[in-house]
């Protein structure tokens, strides 16, 4: 009778023994939260289109890990290529970054390098705020200016470590020219992208050019080659190819579009964007799932809505967003704007650009009537 209580008792220590090993372990994981995968955002613009603006409104959000134009890494190293061929080196390195992954700057940066040594990483408020600046809050709305005074000792590694604790990492560019490179990337499984194609009147880009054609002298050189941007044409050969990439990459996000660009491509008009830019930007939040917070809405809206001229151009301050945007109207001689429009015409038919016809209608078309056909 002992004997055989002493094996039941055994039997039943050997099935909890059972139990403990196999099962025990997969209860304990199925109560731990998997953490969501990061959402990526490209926003897909060319120079001068407002881009910086509105990589800003990604930046100042607390979710948000932001870069502007890494890819200016590649082609400052690359130069002698044109942008065709240098598309798969970029398109490589923003794969690397969407994923955290920056020993790919390894290859275009000294092996000294600090995050100081990042194209324009003061406009990144994920740099500028824990863990890669410990001067700001997280929730901060923090400018360049005082972030580039504050925070730019910071040792290199502080990117990537910063990198991998936000929820949506948004990356600005402007040297795509073909939204089916980028098809790679949208069919990859380790990412969760979504392109925003920002575009901007292309006489609008044309004066805001002129303005800085000394700084965008390489760019323009790898655009459309080094032979085409000489003389008189040069300027408007360049917004030929800027303009006939925009076309492309429309007609590749919009129309007969491949099953994996189903809801993951947004075209939006800087124009819209600085007529109504809360309405616009809580368009484009809720594309990227992110929350539009009071603090942020507040901020849009002063930042849009002040008394500035946009005199600096590569600065993103307060301004009267709508009047700046339409400052060419009034200083872009009319010879100049039909020269624009001839080499521009596909993509301002396309995307809702007026064609002005004389002199007298550039002084008197009304800010509705040159977006009539939105």
């Amino acid at each position: 009778m002992v004997k055989s209580r002493r094996l039941h008792v055994l039997l039943i220590l050997v099935v909890l023994s059972f139990l403990l090993i196999y099962f025990l372990p997969c209860s304990n994981n199925a109560h731990v939260e998997e953490k969501p995968s990061p959402v990526h955002i490209l926003i897909l613009s060319s120079w001068r289109s407002g881009s910086s603006f509105t990589g800003q409104i990604f930046s100042q959000h607390p979710s948000v890990f932001y870069l502007m134009e890494p890819a200016w890494h590649v082609w400052v190293k690359m130069y002698q290529n044109s942008a065709k061929v240098l598309h798969m080196a970029v398109r490589d390195l923003v794969r690397s970054v969407f994923l955290c992954d920056m020993s790919v700057f390894d290859a275009y940066m000294s092996s000294q390098k600090k995050k100081s040594d990042l194209f324009q990483w003061e406009t990144s408020r994920a740099l500028c705020s824990p863990p890669a600046c410990d001067s700001f809050s997280r929730t901060d709305i923090i400018t360049a200016g005082n972030c580039k005074t504050i925070c730019s000792k910071y040792p290199f590694s502080k990117v990537e470590e910063a990198c991998k604790t936000y929820s949506h990492v948004v990356i600005k560019e402007v040297r795509f020219f073909d939204l089916k490179v980028l098809y790679p990337l949208l069919t990859d499984p380790s990412l969760n992208l979504k392109i925003i194609h920002l575009v901007r009147d292309p006489r609008a880009v044309f004066r805001s050019r002129e303005n800085t054609m000394a700084d965008l002298k390489r760019d323009s050189n790898i655009v459309a080659g080094s032979q085409r941007t000489k003389g008189e044409m040069g300027p408007y050969n360049t917004m030929q190819v800027i303009c006939k990439s925009h076309v492309e990459i429309y007609k590749a996000g919009s129309q007969a579009i491949p099953s994996f660009l189903k809801d993951r491509y947004l075209l939006v008009r800087y124009e819209d964007i600085v007529r109504d830019p809360l309405a616009r930007a809580a368009q484009m939040y809720r594309f990227a799932e992110l929350h539009f917070t009071p603090e942020l809405q507040k901020w849009v809206h002063n930042i849009t809505h002040g008394k500035g001229h946009g005199a600096q151009a590569f600065e993103i301050g307060s301004r009267d967003a709508l009047r700046v945007s339409q400052a060419w109207r009034r200083t872009l001689p009319f010879q100049k704007i039909e020269k624009v429009q001839n080499v521009c015409k596909d993509a301002m038919d396309l995307l809702g650009y007026r064609l002005i016809q004389s002199e007298e209608e550039q002084k008197n078309m009304s800010l509705d009537l040159l977006f009539a056909q939105n």
